[in-house]
């Protein structure tokens, strides 16, 4: 099975069209305040508008209530949620039911104990995405697109019964290795394929998207 790759934070028409002439199978729209990625839903609607339908269009919330939710599903059509903050997996299950859109749900990783907490979504989450978890001690940390990587052996050899997707610290000079020792068969960036944060660079996307393929 080939490498699949999702580009998250995406905020501007060239980012768009760079991630679809790549072959990116997921484009991520951030919906989070606090994050440089955020974009409202009338401005994500203009952006996504040219991508195929075989391109999913992912929305990334971070412990957002339902009338947020809603309001931005009106405004912009997506495919599928994905929950980056604190959310239960009660709550992934719920917004499934809410919204009838399949919800991915991010594990952040520090050690192997937090391994553990993805076991908790199996039967609610219909994907999981492996992020590092922040140190507490980072100043302005995000919940996701801190640019920090995990320990890639923290997922050697574990098997999951539900898709999953590689996340932290990825660009186009470790990608390789990490798919290696993870097993990884899709790969979420945000930050590395950034020239400032936020700012997504084309050329870094099609630079990312190409190390994919040779991978693949």
């Amino acid at each position: 099975m080939s490498l699949e790759a999702k580009i998250c934070g995406i905020n501007s028409p060239d980012a768009l069209e760079a991630a679809v002439d790549g072959g990116a199978r997921y484009v991520g729209f951030v919906f989070y305040a606090p994050s440089p990625r955020f974009i409202t839903p009338e401005q994500a609607v203009m952006i996504a508008a040219p991508a195929p339908a075989d391109v999913k269009k992912v929305g990334l919330f971070v412990d957002a209530e339902d009338g947020a939710i809603q309001a931005t599903l009106d405004a912009c059509p997506l495919d599928m949620l994905q929950f980056h903050g604190a959310e239960s997996p009660e709550r992934v299950m719920e917004a499934k039911k809410t919204f009838g859109l399949p919800v991915i749900k991010a594990i952040k990783l520090a050690g192997p104990d937090d391994l553990f907490r993805a076991g908790d979504y199996l039967g609610s989450a219909d994907m999981l995405l492996f992020d590092a978890k922040p140190p507490d001690d980072l100043e302005g940390a995000l919940p996701g697109g801190n640019a920090l990587a995990f320990d890639w052996e923290l997922l050697s050899g574990a098997q999951w019964p539900c898709p999953w997707l590689l996340s932290g610290g990825l660009n186009t000079d470790n990608l390789a290795e990490a798919v290696e020792i993870t097993g990884a068969g899709m790969v979420d960036v945000s930050s590395g394929v950034e020239d400032t944060p936020g700012h997504k660079d084309p050329a870094r996307i099609t630079a990312f998207l190409e190390t994919v393929a040779k991978i693949g």
